[in-house]
């Protein structure tokens, strides 16, 4: 299985990257090919809303020049993809925000009899980590999340929620054995 994992976080060697590592590396252990997509590596536009995406439903028909295309053609070629961000202020961090908006270019005809997404059938998760509970805090975030992987008609296999970060090296091992169990939980998606 091949698997791609986008980190949305501007710290790319902070906590939401730590439990993404953990997950990332059980998958490798379980033999899948991981590959990482660091959105803060790449130039990624807000969505213009200018709507000329939706006059091509065999390909992304953005016209904005910057990186999405690629990252998109890495998640055509994924049977997974883990998208994992930090919690600000209720949602996505601002660099996945951006990624997350651009999607709206693999997706035609939506609430139509012909709505159609190039990611149709992919399996999706979320990881995200949060400085404070998982109450009055990430549910916002995770059912947007889930909304949007409705909207993209793919496959939900669920998040991985760590509360209570506050910095990489005190995620002890409770944090890292969850996030090994989900990682087994996508491998048992295949």
């Amino acid at each position: 299985m091949k698997v791609t994992s986008i980190l949305g976080s501007p710290r790319k060697q902070g906590n939401t990257n730590r439990a993404l590592r953990w997950v990332e590396d059980e998958l490798g252990r379980l033999d899948h090919r991981v590959s990482r997509i660091d959105v803060v590596d790449h130039n990624v536009n807000g969505c213009k809303g200018c709507g000329t995406c939706q006059t091509s439903n065999d390909r992304p028909g953005c016209p904005q020049k910057d990186d999405v295309p690629d990252i998109l053609s890495r998640l055509f070629d994924s049977d997974v993809v883990l998208y994992a961000s930090p919690n600000y202020m209720w949602g996505l961090s601002s660099q996945m925000k951006a990624l997350i908006d651009r999607h709206c270019c693999v997706v035609t005809g939506f609430g139509t009899s012909s709505w159609q997404s190039l990611l149709d059938g992919k399996r999706v998760a979320l990881v995200v980590t949060c400085g404070d509970a998982i109450e009055n805090n990430c549910e916002l975030m995770m059912q947007a999340f889930e909304r949007f992987a409705a909207y993209l008609k793919t496959d939900y296999l669920g998040a991985l929620v760590i509360p209570y970060t506050t910095t990489p090296d005190a995620m002890g091992e409770d944090v890292r054995d969850q996030a090994m169990a989900f990682g087994r939980k996508i491998d048992a998606s295949s």
